[in-house]
């Protein structure tokens, strides 16, 4: 926003991070999983602001210009795979939750068809809009293709501006959810449990642990710009075998099914085939785009490396 209003303007990227740092900072200090229901939430309402903006916007822009769909790039295919991993690591939550009062499998399923519904509306419209528009010249952040740097917009300039505030509240919302597993690991021999959350031997920590751990991703973010890179090797390597290959791998081990069986070797299939033609090849996709983009590497760049 601030680039395209400001077009000279001496304020960088790093600056911006160091600001969403200091918000971070203080939104960090709710002290459990418990406390951020509300902002579970709001996080929802923002995800379904988003994509149905993002949705109407492609479609506008797909009925105005005729687009014709280009062929996918095989290496762009895999990569975009591995960031998609995650998704369905999303429903990791709801099943625990649901676990921790009797009957767990009637309520974890409703738990999981609600989080896969949401996932459905939200990341898959904004993935399929944005292929139908742009095909495999799809930006990693589909307002940019919105906002193309030569020509008018596609989209009018109110629905863009929404969806980029929606993006900047959603990051303020989500970044406590997505940190809170580790603020619990390094909190686990600095916290007394037989002490209130908000006494001095609990508060004190957890102010200081929370703040340095906080301080250090800015930094890293504002240092190495390769957002859309650095996920999709992450992801290609932790998701892709956590969503599935180990849920296949438990049910053999839990349920030991003869290895004759049709059950068995399914799951075999699945562990080897999306194994080795996704988690490998979208492991290997994404250094690869990570290995290209370093040439335009900078520290504390002025831009994200797309």
């Amino acid at each position: 926003m601030y680039s395209n209003i400001s077009p000279n303007g001496s304020l960088k990227q790093y600056e911006f991070i160091a600001m969403v740092t200091v918000v971070m900072i203080v939104l960090s200090q709710l002290p459990s999983f418990h406390s951020l229901r509300h902002i579970n939430l709001i996080s929802l309402l923002l995800s379904l602001g988003y994509s149905f903006l993002v949705v109407g916007a492609c479609i506008h822009a797909g009925l105005k210009n005729c687009p014709s769909i280009k062929g996918t790039i095989p290496w762009s295919a895999f990569t975009s795979i591995s960031i998609l991993a995650p998704i369905f690591g999303n429903g990791i939550l709801p099943e625990i939750q649901e676990t921790l009062a009797p009957p767990a499998t009637g309520k974890m399923v409703k738990g999981l068809l609600m989080c896969y519904t949401g996932i459905f509306l939200t990341f898959y419209s904004v993935a399929v809009s944005g292929y139908y528009v742009f095909g495999n010249k799809s930006n990693s952040n589909i307002l940019k293709s919105l906002m193309p740097d030569h020509g008018p917009s596609l989209a009018p300039t109110l629905v863009i501006g929404l969806a980029i505030v929606f993006v900047l509240l959603q990051l303020f919302v989500i970044g406590p959810v997505y940190s809170q597993v580790a603020y619990e690991i390094m909190e686990k021999q600095s916290a007394d449990v037989k002490q209130g959350m908000f006494s001095k031997m609990n508060l004190i920590p957890r102010l200081i642990l929370r703040t340095l751990y906080v301080i250090f991703c800015g930094v890293l973010a504002a240092m190495l710009p390769f957002f859309g890179d650095i996920n999709g090797v992450v992801e290609a390597v932790g998701f892709i075998p956590l969503d599935f290959i180990l849920p296949m791998l438990l049910y053999n081990i839990t349920h030991k099914p003869p290895k004759s069986s049709l059950t068995y070797w399914i799951n075999i299939s699945i562990i080897i085939i999306v194994f080795t033609g996704a988690g490998l090849m979208g492991a290997f996709s994404s250094i690869r785009k990570l290995v290209l983009d370093a040439s335009k590497f900078k520290l504390f760049s002025r831009d994200v490396v797309d």
